[in-house]
């Protein structure tokens, strides 16, 4: 009897620690499973990157205030990458251009000169040209032109930079409005329902945030273009007028 309780005893431990072991096992093979899970959709959140969160962001802010914020961005871009490939064309080495027309006036005169400024693109030789076709009058009369060209070369430097800072203050606006217009609704149906539930208010709060939100990065991104611009108009203007004195000193020069 003793005997046959021994190895009732024995057999009860081995069970028990085979379902031990086995519980072990069902628990260690389910931790792994579900760590490897956590990795799989945490390897999925890496991988969506920022395009894809943008594109994500971009369809909950709602086609209507995030397409016209989308459009003032294109348009702002195009007419900023428009003027920049224009004013690095503008830009003229001024120092040759006014050497070379120093020699020119040495050893063919205002005809010579002439030719040198047709010959070289950008507002200085323009400039040049104006004042040298009238330098047969007189030295009043060449400041007069160059003065009044000076002044028409400005405005085609200038030209369509208002329409940027136009689009750098209407996205920032149209963004505030979509955060306006997203918190009277997210307030219309907390008073349909009756109920202050926060699933309600989160989901329209969230969709205001994000036209504000682009709104911001439309205006910040067009505000970089924009410093860039008129800090290159500013540079060939200070170029036009300094190149401008000179010229009218080397006209005096000439005519003695």
């Amino acid at each position: 009897m003793k005997r046959l309780f021994s190895i009732l005893a024995v057999t009860c431990l081995m069970v028990i620690g085979t379902v031990n072991a086995n519980a072990t096992t069902t628990v260690a093979a389910a931790t792994i499973t579900v760590a490897n899970v956590a990795q799989d959709d945490t390897a999925e959140t890496e991988d969506l990157g920022f395009h894809q969160e943008l594109k994500k962001r971009f369809i909950e802010g709602g086609p209507g205030f995030m397409g016209i914020v989308l459009l003032c961005l294109i348009l702002g871009l195009a007419i900023a990458i428009e003027r920049i490939i224009f004013l690095n064309l503008s830009t003229t080495n001024s120092k040759k251009l006014t050497q070379n027309v120093e020699d020119a006036l040495a050893s063919g005169g205002i005809e010579a000169a002439k030719e040198v400024c047709r010959n070289t693109k950008g507002p200085v030789a323009s400039i040049f040209y104006q004042g040298l076709d009238r330098a047969d009058e007189d030295i009043d009369a060449a400041e007069k032109a160059v003065v009044a060209y000076g002044g028409v070369q400005m405005g085609q430097l200038e030209k369509n930079v208002s329409w940027i800072s136009l689009f750098i203050a209407l996205a920032p606006m149209l963004g505030f409005m979509g955060t306006v217009i997203g918190m009277i609704q997210a307030f219309d149906k907390i008073e349909a329902a009756g109920d202050m539930q926060p699933s309600l208010v989160a989901g329209g709060i969230k969709v205001a945030l994000l036209t504000t939100v682009f709104g911001l990065i439309v205006a910040i991104i067009l505000q970089i273009f924009y410093n860039y611009i008129i800090a290159k108009i500013d540079s060939i203007v200070n170029d036009m007028e300094d190149s401008s004195i000179t010229l009218m000193d080397l006209l005096v020069r000439h005519k003695k």
